[in-house]
């Protein structure tokens, strides 16, 4: 089962309104030590985010860098406009792929109206590596299994260490032993796999016992 953002995000965001002072959204970084503000209207609507980046153009500017921004007095004028934003029901592992494609660091959660409800940030994707290694096992051999496979839970030893996931037994086909596998893989906060898995017929249907790597 995928985890969503909505499990893992913050839900109290520290945000400020577009005429916030540009002194004061620098205080609220440093007091609440986060890396971007995200910056709403009145009603809660997503306009726009203002990370440690925008905050720092004010200080290229007196390097010489005529960027326009660096003049900004409020949080409206020194923001980015351009946010990527995830829905709550959108898989950690989606907004992983979104946050690495996109180059940044956090994500604002928005509902359907564009409101924001929450945000995350690096650290809260990696929040699915901190299952134990015993929730891990019961949905591989409780759920997964069962319900994908048609595999009988105990059917086959799962022993779970640190998130590596060692699994052994018999299955009747390859192909189905490989897939197995893969979809072991895709169980949040499995770290690797080890095979011990073994089938009994091949993909031409000839009968023989080899382990599966």
């Amino acid at each position: 089962m995928s985890w969503k953002v909505e499990e893992v995000m913050t839900t109290d965001v520290v945000h400020v309104l577009a005429d916030t002072p540009f002194k004061e959204c620098v205080d609220m970084v440093g007091l609440h030590r986060i890396g971007a503000l995200p910056v709403v209207d009145g009603s809660g609507r997503l306009l726009g985010i203002l990370s440690e980046s925008d905050l720092l153009r004010k200080e290229e500017v007196k390097g010489g860098n005529a960027e326009p921004r660096g003049s900004a007095r409020t949080a409206g004028e020194a923001m980015t406009r351009t946010v990527v934003t995830v829905a709550p029901g959108t898989a950690v592992a989606q907004a992983a792929r979104l946050m690495h494609r996109s180059s940044v660091r956090h994500l604002p959660v928005t509902d359907g109206g564009g409101r924001l409800i929450g945000i995350v940030a690096r650290g809260d994707l990696l929040k699915v590596f901190l299952r134990s290694d015993e929730s891990i096992r019961r949905e591989i051999d409780e759920e997964l299994l069962p319900r994908t496979f048609g595999i009988a839970r105990g059917a086959l030893e799962i022993e779970v260490r640190q998130g590596v996931v060692h699994i052994s037994g018999e299955i009747e086909q390859r192909g189905q032993a490989r897939l197995v596998l893969e979809f072991v893989q895709r169980v949040e906060g499995v770290v690797a796999v080890e095979s011990g898995l073994n089938h009994r017929k091949d993909d031409t249907g000839e009968r023989q016992v080899q382990a599966v790597r």
